[in-house]
């Protein structure tokens, strides 16, 4: 089967008065299914709520807009929630089966995107969620008998419980209504300002590159992923990379535009296209991407499905043609050795980020 691997944008699965959610489709986008990895994007209006519930992946959330987020996860076995802190540029890791609820205490929209894996999904490439309360939660799909029994209430009390609420997955909150306050020292533990991280590449007239690995970040070990944050100045380029280690990149590009090209199986072209701010991009085991940004520049964040990705790369310190001998060299690209010194020093000064050619 001819896999389609060009970027797609999210579908629109619910919009209320507190927020919408967005999702990307494995039937629509089938790469989704094969890389076993997927993605959502949620929106909060100011006091929009999302009522709480879990997923069957491990993910991660980017918060790309606002500063009032809140969220509160209950992990198997606890006796109370963990309440944290939420602003744009954090990431917060989610694993499958954990609780959580997500509310916007700002006053503007509050925007998360989230990516994780999906080998152990119901949908390989979709997350499902379970929730607890609302039209769509497990209270209702028991009998008011065995809600009674379960929580030891009368018949009347167990109906009320079940019924209730008529909401079904994000509501807004009245303005009386009063949630908990977060922990700074739970959110310091749990969730990481990727935007303000130190990066771990900046090339003048380039851009910066931030990874987020479990040694960075050990609670995202938590999920078994890792991020890398690229900000790519105008007409800059990422220059070409591939996953060593088996894992797959799911790119979101969070602003501006650019271009992506990818290169798979036999040194076949699978993609070369426009991005845009929106769309969600899966790199395959092993293929070699690369990416150049449009003059308004490019910004998007990379999930991979490994704790500490492994990358092979072409051009810098570490290039694999900088590490290959002379004489290798020159037999495998059929070189002179005059062109091939060209060559190994022109490798050697370049840079994983590339400024614009003048």
């Amino acid at each position: 089967m001819e896999l389609n691997f060009s970027p797609k944008f999210a579908q629109k699965i619910f919009e209320g008065e507190g927020g919408t959610y967005y999702s990307w489709s494995s039937t629509e986008y089938e790469l989704l299914k094969e890389a076993k990895v997927g993605g959502g994007r949620l929106v909060l209006q100011p006091r929009g709520f999302a009522f709480p519930h879990y997923a069957d992946s491990n993910k991660i959330g980017y918060v790309l807009q606002g500063s009032g987020g809140v969220v509160g996860m209950v992990y198997p076995k606890a006796s109370q929630e963990v309440v944290l802190t939420l602003k744009a540029g954090d990431i917060i890791p989610v694993s499958s089966g954990v609780v959580s609820w997500w509310y916007n205490d700002g006053n503007s929209e509050l925007v998360i995107v989230f990516l994780g894996e999906t080998s152990k999904a119901y949908v390989l490439g979709e997350f499902t969620y379970f929730f607890l309360a609302g039209t769509l939660g497990i209270l209702g799909g028991f009998s008011t008998a065995f809600n009674s029994r379960a929580y030891n209430l009368n018949a009347e009390e167990a109906e009320n419980l079940a019924k209730r609420q008529t909401g079904v997955l994000i509501i807004k909150l009245a303005e009386d209504q009063k949630m908990p306050q977060p922990s700074k020292n739970s959110t310091d533990k749990m969730v990481y300002n990727i935007d303000a991280a130190s990066p771990d590449f900046h090339v003048q007239n380039a851009g910066n590159l931030a990874s987020l690995t479990e040694k960075k970040f050990p609670f995202i070990g938590e999920v078994g992923l890792s991020a890398i944050l690229v900000k790519l100045e105008g007409n800059a380029m990422s220059s070409p990379t591939y996953a060593a280690d088996s894992s797959v990149r799911v790119i979101y590009v969070a602003k501006g535009s650019g271009r992506i090209q990818i290169v798979g199986i036999n040194g076949a072209s699978v993609l070369d296209t426009e991005l845009k701010a929106g769309h969600l991009c899966v790199v395959p085991t092993f293929f070699v991407a690369s990416t150049i940004a449009d003059g308004e520049g490019l910004e998007y964040l990379s999930m991979i499905t490994a704790t500490q990705p492994l990358f092979g790369e072409f051009t810098g310190e570490t290039s694999v043609w900088g590490a290959l001998s002379p004489q290798v060299l020159q037999a495998s690209l059929n070189l002179t050795p005059e062109f091939e010194q060209v060559f190994r020093a022109k490798i050697k000064k370049s840079t994983i980020l590339v400024p614009p050619q003048d």
